[in-house]
């Protein structure tokens, strides 16, 4: 039986084989040491034996690469380390051995020896074995007894997916910079897919931004894959979808209609802006002022408006008050001309008409009749016709088509018939072919 304790723990509890394809597993062993009976205790060597290999049995596959140490606790609290030296060539055994070659452990002292290790890889229970050198007094014989202490190996776990892949920001304005990140183990690599492209991460990244040539521009879902380095190789997909206050398209296609408050143009010299309003539609400039609507074609039922100009600001334009219609010419108030091939009126109201060309006469309308002039100035003019139906005519006389012709004036006693005749008033003749009077 030994004199003193042993008491063998674990961090992580317990100790996770290593797995193959994955970065070793490692871990801490702790070797307590105490003095648990009612005297002092005179040690001089303390060695622990590894268990050294690949199997269910072995602590660690490479002896060489233990990290020992040794630190002596005594009852009153005060600390100081201890030398931790490897055995013999081959004995895969650590010894600690006391100071002067013979040393006191007082009952309630303490001694902490820790082992960091590489860790085998198949679970199963590992055995290390304590022989110590003491005895009950300080000169006296010193005697070897021996301890074994267990520990457990467990098989390697599953690597816990990556998760909570997300974006610091889930809606984007223009100059924002997106941040993605997640929670993963280093026994993954991974690689972020998106919308045109990829990008590998670093083995010691959990975040990434992408550059701005690769900014979103509209809503943009990213994919995070992590692959395992184990064997067989697992794959995880996780995704993340991020929104752009003012996305960039192409094209869009709605099927059911578009709710908005207003459509605005992509760049400075084309925001010009159509709003929708509980009575219709208003078109404003870039500065926030009303605009013009341009279009082929205007296909409408009705139109209220003040004026309708032609496109160019020298172009007559007509408008529209309460007695009718304006006709304008130029950007100015004078009046201006209407062109048709053809007028259907009920009525035309007017100081006088005139032929298309300034030479053609014309007519005025004075309050007693109709004056009908020649050549655009005030000589009179002719009147020509096939027929007249009149209910009277006054005139000073009447003359034949021809200049030659005879005429007829009407003087205050009467009807006078006169021959052509170089413009003297020589009688002429009333030819008849009967006359029938009472």
């Amino acid at each position: 039986m030994t004199m003193l304790t042993y008491t063998l723990l674990t961090d992580p509890a317990p100790l996770e084989a290593s797995a193959a394809g994955r970065p070793p597993s490692t871990g801490t062993v702790y070797l307590v040491v105490t003095n648990t009976g009612q005297q002092a205790a005179f040690w001089s060597t303390i060695t622990v034996q590894v268990p050294v290999g690949n199997g269910a049995g072995d602590l660690t596959p490479d002896f060489g690469k233990i990290k020992p140490k040794g630190e002596y606790g005594t009852w009153s609290g005060t600390l100081s380390s201890v030398s931790v030296q490897p055995g013999p060539q081959g004995s895969n055994a650590f010894q600690v051995t006391a100071p002067g070659g013979r040393a006191s452990f007082a009952p309630g002292d303490h001694m902490a020896l820790t082992l960091e290790v590489t860790v085998a890889p198949a679970a199963g229970l590992a055995v290390l074995k304590v022989t110590e050198n003491t005895g009950r007094t300080r000169t006296g014989r010193l005697s070897s007894s021996v301890a074994a202490v267990s520990l457990v190996k467990t098989a390697a776990k599953e690597i816990p997916p990556p998760r909570d892949f997300r974006p610091d920001k889930a809606m984007l304005d223009g100059t924002d910079t997106l941040t993605l990140s997640w929670e993963g183990s280093d026994d993954f690599s991974y690689e972020i897919l998106f919308p045109g492209g990829q990008r590998f991460i670093a083995s010691n990244e959990r975040s990434w931004s992408p550059a701005a040539a690769d900014a979103p521009t509209r809503v943009t879902t990213y994919i995070l894959v992590a692959t395992s380095r184990s064997t067989p190789q697992r794959k995880h997909y996780l995704t993340t979808t991020v929104q752009v206050r003012n996305p960039v398209l192409e094209t869009l296609t709605a099927t059911t209609g578009i709710d908005t408050p207003w459509v605005q143009g992509a760049t400075d010299a084309t925001k010009g802006r159509v709003t929708f309003t509980g009575t219709g539609v208003e078109i404003s400039n870039n500065s926030g002022g009303q605009s013009t609507v341009t279009a082929d074609k205007a296909d409408l039922t009705g139109l209220n408006t003040e004026w309708v100009q032609g496109k160019s600001a020298d172009d007559g334009w007509i408008s529209f008050p309460k007695e009718g219609v304006n006709v304008r010419r130029g950007s100015g108030h004078d009046w201006g001309s209407v062109f048709a091939d053809k007028a259907d009126l009920n009525g035309v109201n007017t100081g006088w008409v005139q032929g298309k060309s300034t030479d053609d006469g014309w007519i005025s309308f004075p309050k007693d009749g109709l004056n009908v002039y020649r050549d655009g100035s005030r000589s009179w003019g002719n009147v020509a016709a096939e027929k007249a139906d009149l209910n009277g005519v006054s005139t000073k006389w009447v003359q034949g088509r021809d200049d030659r012709d005879g005429w007829i004036d009407f003087s205050y006693y009467g009807v006078n018939v006169f021959r052509h005749d170089e413009g003297t008033k020589r009688w002429g003749v009333i030819g008849v072919n009967r006359i029938d009077h009472h």
